[in-house]
């Protein structure tokens, strides 16, 4: 519930519904006019109720919970455009959650590292019956970032994020390596928040 606006007015007072006999009794007047301030907020909100339910448009505090309803991630920490963007992407980030791609990119939203991911599996198609399949028959997934500075902490967030978007039958194993110099890859992995 939004708190109360200072001088918002209601579209539709209570004093004006009241039967004539009340129309200039001030006390009846003054006592709709209290419900009508406590309610202004209540008819302000149910009026544009459809932008709260637009990450672009909603309030602030209103952002971070629309974020939990559809499991957006992110945090309370970053500037609030960034959130809005991280709520409006999360539909499309479910999509493609449990591949490569998706947690390639839920390692970014967390840590603003672009990770390098090595999984086992793979797929091939192939018109020879017979052929041999690609990958490993064992299950394995690991996470590699490059930080400028490595920590305890940026493990432990990696690790969580991991868990939460890992497929849950793959074993996994996470490492965090300092970047010296140019990436082993020779592109810029690191991205700017």
């Amino acid at each position: 519930m939004r708190a109360a606006v200072a001088g918002l007015a209601t579209p539709d007072p209570l004093g004006r519904r009241l039967p004539a006999v009340y129309a200039a009794d001030d006390l009846a007047q003054r006592l709709t006019g209290g419900f009508d301030q406590v309610l202004a907020p209540v008819h302000a909100t149910l009026d544009s109720l459809w932008a709260y339910f637009d990450p672009a448009l909603a309030p602030p505090d209103f952002v971070d919970w629309l974020g939990s309803w559809v499991a957006a991630g992110g945090g309370r920490d970053r500037p609030a455009a960034e959130r809005r963007r991280v709520v409006a992407g999360a539909v499309a980030r479910h999509r493609v959650r449990g591949t490569a791609a998706g947690l390639a990119e839920e390692v970014r939203l967390a840590t603003g590292l672009v990770p390098e991911i090595v999984e086992s599996g793979g797929t091939t198609w192939s018109v020879t019956p017979g052929t041999a399949l690609p990958g490993s028959a064992v299950p394995a997934l690991t996470v590699r970032v490059y930080a400028p500075e490595p920590s305890d902490a940026l493990v432990a967030r990696l690790r969580a994020v991991v868990e939460a978007n890992r497929p849950a039958h793959v074993p996994y194993t996470v490492e965090v390596l300092p970047l010296v110099g140019e990436d082993p890859a020779g592109t810029d992995r690191t991205v700017a928040r």
